[in-house]
Order: structure tokens, then sequence, then C-alpha cells
């Protein structure tokens, strides 16, 4: 059976950081949402077309076409044995979606890490990124409207995760090399 990771946590907790880490463990393929739709966006797929028609209008991209570009990746080979899935799912029908998605690929979901970090550390976090890469626009009122929006819409994936009892929290208030090690833990244990 193929192996599925969902990682979660806030903006700046440093899951891209630890996503690299684990995809280096276990050798599995860090999947970002994010990459995905910058990817079918550039490279102008159907797939992106039809996201771009939502994106021009202002509008959010609907679930089933997030999932097609996640079903898609999927399919390469390098995905074989499983994936470190990040940014999707966002809520509890994505995570449905996800499911039966999975069951497809004879796979389901092993563990859900969830790196939590206090608040005000990562308030402090994005404050100094944002210093170092001069992004003028993430000041401490928009990082905290940022994480209250995150927490609102998180909740409901969290609960989701815990009453399957995928969900691990992970310490993410410890040094990047502590954080993956526990992370290492977590998954060994789950798989």
């Amino acid at each position: 059976m193929s192996i599925y990771l969902v990682l979660m946590g806030a903006p700046g907790a440093g899951k891209g950081t630890q996503a690299k880490k684990l995809e280096d463990e276990l050798g599995l393929p860090h999947i970002s949402t994010g990459e995905l739709f910058r990817y079918n966006l550039k490279n102008e797929t159907e797939l992106g077309k039809l996201a771009q028609t939502y994106i021009n209008k202002g509008n959010l991209v609907p679930d089933n076409i997030t999932v097609a570009m996640v079903r898609e990746r999927l399919t390469q080979d390098d995905c074989k044995n499983g994936a470190i899935l990040d940014g999707f799912p966002r809520n509890p029908a994505q995570a449905d979606a996800l499911e039966q998605l999975l069951s497809e690929f004879n796979g389901e979901i092993s563990v859900v890490p969830y790196i939590h970090v206090d608040q005000d550390y990562l308030v402090e976090r994005l404050l100094k990124r944002a210093e170092i890469e001069g992004r003028a626009d993430d000041n401490e009122e928009t990082i905290r409207a940022r994480m209250l929006v995150f927490e609102e819409q998180t909740q409901p994936l969290l609960d989701y995760y815990e009453e399957r009892g995928l969900l691990v929290r992970v310490d993410g208030d410890q040094s990047i090399d502590d954080v993956a090690q526990e992370l290492f833990k977590v998954v060994r244990v789950k798989l």
C-alpha cells in the first residue's frame, strides 16, 4: 500500500523546510498545491486555463479543479509509493475527496502531522522573514489577520483528522532539526 502524509501548519511554521526533510528521509515526493497551481497556470495546462477563469473573476478555484490537479500529479511515476501533501486538503470536503481519490491509488492517509507553533513566535518569525525578503505588506496586523483566517479555516480539518485518529501534533517551537526528528518519529510510528 502507498504511503500518504498530509503535512499541516500555519504560515511560517516551517512546513516547506520539514517537507523537504521528510522527502529526503522517506523517499516520497513533496507535493505543494501552491506549486501545482503555479505550474498549471504557467504552463497553461487545461486545468490551469480552467483555474485561471475563476482567478480572473476574483473567485476561489472550485475543489473539483484542485482535486483534478492533485489526481494528475499523483499519477506520475515518482508518486507510485505515495506522497507528502502540503496545502491540500484545506477543508473537510476536500479531505473526503482526497480519501476517495487515494482509494483509487490503493492508498490512504497514514498520518497527519500538524506542526504547531505559538502564534506570537510565528508572528515574530514572519516579521523577520518579511524584513529579510523585503515584504512591505507583511506587517504585524496583516500577519495576525492571516493567522486568524488560518485557524478558522483549519480547525474543522484538524477536528476531521483527529476524529479519525490520524492527527499528531508536533512541537514547532523547537529548532529545525529537533522538529524534523520529532516528525520522523511520528511518521515511523504510524507507517
